[in-house]
């Protein structure tokens, strides 16, 4: 019997493969509503998804206290306007703010805010509103409280109170330059009604 030859199977030069496009998945009904669900809030359309480097802080808005600020704050939510803003003033023990487009602290939204002052105080994890002299001058910044704050209290209008998630708050960078200036601050990943979600 005469002994066969091995086949050669021809190489071919290997062509340059692509990756493939990562393909963004929907998220379906049933996963959103969990995800909603996950956020233990009483009313969804009046509740905030914060989204820091750390974690998801959870914000319950005073829509029977503050009216027109809690509007306006899902307002500009909704045209996902803090998405991306600085903490650009934090300051140890006291507090952290942001909602200045130019991440200084001068900016707004270009909408000024007939004032809503409350007996409410100003504790750990009170939402207020930033503001000049002038009582009628909160636009789009705010801060949190990291500890109570009442000489705060009747001056500034609180709209809301962390509920969950303090824990990220306080690992935001604080600042070391003038009245808490932050050099390197952190940023909102993004800014969420949880009805929306």
């Amino acid at each position: 019997m005469k002994k066969e030859e091995p086949k050669k199977i021809a190489t071919n030069k290997a062509e340059s493969i692509s990756k493939p496009e990562t393909k963004q998945i929907g998220i379906s009904d049933s996963r959103a509503k969990k995800i909603k669900h996950s956020y233990s809030v009483k009313d969804p359309e009046n509740s905030l998804v914060l989204k820091l480097k750390d974690g998801d802080v959870v914000i319950e808005m005073f829509a029977d206290v503050a009216p027109k600020h809690v509007a306006r704050i899902k307002e500009l939510v909704r045209k996902k306007f803090y998405d991306g803003l600085k903490f650009h003033r934090v300051i140890e023990g006291f507090m952290a703010q942001t909602g200045c487009p130019l991440g200084i602290g001068t900016g707004g939204s270009g909408k000024k805010l007939a004032q809503e002052f409350s007996k409410l105080p100003h504790k750990r994890g009170t939402v207020s509103m930033a503001r000049a002299m002038d009582p009628n001058s909160a636009d789009s910044q705010f801060f949190i409280c990291f500890n109570n704050c009442t000489w705060l209290d009747g001056q500034y209008t609180i709209w809301g109170e962390v509920t969950s998630g303090m824990e990220y708050v306080d690992t935001i960078t604080k600042g070391n330059g003038p009245n808490g200036m932050v050099i390197q601050p952190d940023e909102i990943i993004t800014l969420r009604v949880v009805a929306d979600l």
